[in-house]
């Protein structure tokens, strides 16, 4: 079984093949960081303009790189959800194209759902595991018990922790991508015990036995850091000793939050091997990554997190989500419609703020 997948859910034009054999048979993908750095983030417009203009080059380099013809696929996936209506739109009307003029199945993929079954592309993961999801828009946890079959159990109130470090960069003066310009810089730390003494930041929810998430507060308070600095220029200094506490405060606060879960997880599914997988393009965050391996060993779980390729938007994701729902039988029709808000588990209780979109 040979499959497509598409993603275009915000600023990555983006395609790939996989086979059932858990290969990843080719994996383009075009970044757009040039066009957006100028604003400090991404412009829908000019997202899906770009989209527009290479998603069918990307497809085809896709299919070359695999050694393929359009006429070897199975099927063809796309990212139809949740993201930015206009790329999803780009990127689900030509997988429909592809469909239909092949006469293969079409299968609307979930963007979340192409995270959280990376691990069973890159690890062959069985159910059921614990899924911490760290992305520019979402940050949840999750149980995965099978393809489709999801169960919320945290998700943030307000920020996405991704969001959080990107705001948080613009703050301290860092440029666009805010995320890994804040961890290139932190690791100019001269010396974390004066760096916490001189920047003290709240870490929220972690009072809370339950496995929700808050980033605003977290935020807020690096507003008031900066403020309270010299006026000028920023001192290089100040700001890699503010985001190294920013950054380890944030990967504390997953922790805390990921142990509840990780609890919980062994009260109700009394796992042999149980696993924590964190996914999302903040996973690619090496503090982050640390400190969940620590955590995850003193509890006994496996720590799963995709190779750094995989961590960021890609085909290669919706590929194999894509192929998972069709060995699972699942299809879906060619007047499916694009979903910018698409929560994974829709009978979870709603969150106050920004809890509801979960």
């Amino acid at each position: 079984m040979i499959i497509l997948g598409i993603e275009t859910s915000c600023d990555e034009t983006a395609a790939a093949i996989v086979n059932d054999k858990r290969e990843i048979l080719s994996n383009v993908v075009l970044s757009q960081l040039k066009e957006h750095e100028v604003f400090g983030g991404v412009v829908p417009e000019i997202a899906a303009r770009a989209h527009m203009e290479h998603l069918d080059s990307i497809i085809k380099a896709a299919i070359s790189d695999a050694n393929l013809t359009i006429a070897d696929l199975d099927g063809v996936a796309a990212t139809c959800g949740p993201g930015l209506i206009g790329g999803l739109m780009i990127g689900m009307m030509s997988a429909k194209a592809i469909a239909a003029s092949q006469n293969i199945p079409f299968l609307a993929v979930n963007h979340l759902e192409g995270h959280l079954l990376t691990a069973r592309l890159t690890d062959n993961l069985t159910f059921p595991y614990l899924v911490l999801l760290v992305s520019g828009g979402h940050t949840q946890i999750l149980v995965a018990e099978d393809v489709g079959i999801y169960k919320r159990w945290g998700t943030t109130l307000d920020d996405a922790a991704g969001e959080c470090f990107d705001k948080s960069a613009k703050l301290m003066g860092l440029p666009y991508p805010g995320g890994p310009n804040l961890e290139k810089i932190a690791k100019n730390v001269e010396n974390p015990i004066t760096a916490y003494d001189k920047f003290s930041l709240p870490k929220p929810m972690t009072q809370h036995k339950n496995c929700d998430f808050s980033f605003s507060g977290l935020k807020t308070a690096v507003r008031t850091h900066v403020d309270n600095l010299p006026e000028g220029d920023l001192a290089p200094k100040d700001i890699a000793d503010l985001a190294y506490v920013f950054q380890d405060t944030v990967a504390e606060v997953l922790a805390n939050r990921s142990e509840n879960a990780m609890k919980r997880f062994i009260a109700e599914y009394k796992p042999i091997n149980p696993t924590l997988v964190v996914c999302g393009g903040v996973s690619a965050n090496q503090t982050i990554r640390t400190k969940l391996d620590k955590l995850a060993t003193s509890y006994n779980f496996e720590l799963c997190a995709p190779p750094l390729k995989l961590t960021g938007d890609n085909g290669a994701m919706i590929a194999w989500a894509g192929l998972e729902n069709l060995r699972s039988g699942k299809t879906s029709p060619l007047d499916f419609k694009a979903k910018p808000r698409w929560p994974l588990d829709p009978r979870a209780e709603a969150r106050h703020g920004a809890g509801v979109k979960a």
